[in-house]
């Protein structure tokens, strides 16, 4: 831990003083602390250390989630919403007035009003969990459909971009660089044999035919924030809030909060769709997005869930391949162990297609 939070703190805008700083949260990018501050009737913050390797762009994604959370909480204000500084993220400025704080060692931090009385869950074990996390983000889609320009900067460029994983795919399988490749062909024609099936959402976005919107490309359910009472307070983690497609957010939301095992399963048995967590999920969704999506968005909401779990077992896969580089494993072969577990999962979700999409046209 920082020997300097004290003084780190002290740089923003805080009521009151800090009397404690502990480390908070189970997050792997940033370094996250709970500043409490001395009297009863002062409020308590969110201290965080951003990965600036992760995320170079510092004063763009600050800018990002500054001109989100305003637009969102004016929004909130036009509903006459009650509650509202723990219905959407508040950022503390700086003593100088900055976004951000960069200290003499070359670290960036952010200071957060911390919402008082919240939880929030790992796992999804109800279709009435599954419904509140898809209206949740629904709702964090349609706050942010009349977000007025200019476009928001891309903090992870390509963070979703098919095609270009596919072409790294490839290429590391093609160099092979620690002599896994021979281990794994069953897997590699399974990505090799979807690849054109899983890219025609990247044609239908080169054809104009989906439009782009504000997506928050990280749609696990523990990125929602609940009250005592179970009912949604606001969406966590805006880092990589950006120009994005609808499909990103549903897809990825299934593939995690529908799984009946873990990402990374080792006993495959375990691994499957729920459908009656994707139905709930998509009720939630729909309810608060059906309005303005295109009929064409909705009719691939479906196809986004097959395509997230199939995209993450590439990601996987072409980490083991290379070596095992990007992703933090826990013992040897943990990369494929991931690769296995998303692939069965994208063999339930095939297996369930057709009911997947009925179940989406019975709800447009």
């Amino acid at each position: 831990m920082p020997q300097n939070l004290f003084a780190i703190a002290q740089q923003f805008n805080l009521e009151g003083n800090p009397a404690r700083i502990k480390p908070f949260g189970s997050g792997h990018i940033n370094d996250t602390f709970k500043v409490t501050t001395a009297g009863a009737d002062r409020p308590d913050y969110i201290l965080q250390r951003i990965n600036d390797t992760v995320f170079p762009d510092v004063a763009g994604l600050m800018n990002n989630m500054a001109r989100v959370t305003r637009h969102i909480r004016h929004k909130l204000e036009e509903a006459d919403e009650k509650d509202i500084d723990r219905r959407v993220l508040t950022l503390i400025p700086g003593r100088d007035g900055a976004l951000f704080y960069k200290d003499a060692q070359g670290g960036y931090w952010r200071m957060l009003l911390f919402i008082p009385g919240g939880k929030t869950y790992d796992i999804v074990n109800s279709p009435e969990k599954a419904y509140q996390g898809g209206r949740a983000f629904g709702r964090f889609q349609a706050l942010l459909s009349d977000f007025p320009p200019p476009p928001l900067k891309e903090t992870i460029p390509d963070f979703h971009n098919l095609e270009k994983r596919l072409q790294t795919f490839e290429r590391t399988v093609q160099a092979d660089p620690v002599k896994r490749a021979g281990r794994v062909k069953e897997e590699i024609e399974m990505i090799r044999r979807r690849a054109d099936e899983m890219s025609v959402l990247h044609r239908l976005v080169l054809a104009g035919k989906i439009p782009r919107r504000i997506t928050h490309n990280d749609t696990k359910f523990n990125n929602i924030l609940f009250d005592a009472d179970d009912r949604v307070l606001c969406i966590l983690d805006l880092d990589t809030v950006m120009p994005g497609f609808v499909h990103f957010d549903f897809g990825d939301a299934i593939r995690t909060c529908a799984n009946t095992g873990a990402e990374d399963e080792k006993d495959l048995t375990k691994v499957s769709m729920d459908i009656k967590l994707f139905e709930a999920y998509a009720r939630g969704f729909l309810e608060e997005t059906g309005s303005f999506l295109l009929p064409l968005e909705i009719e691939y909401l479906a196809f986004s869930a097959k395509l997230f779990a199939y995209a993450q077992a590439l990601r996987f896969l072409t980490d083991y391949i290379d070596g095992d580089h990007y992703y933090k494993i826990h013992f040897p072969d943990h990369n494929l162990q991931r690769t296995r577990a998303q692939l069965k999962l994208l063999q339930s979700m095939e297996e369930q297609y057709e009911d997947m999409k009925q179940i989406i046209k019975k709800m447009r």
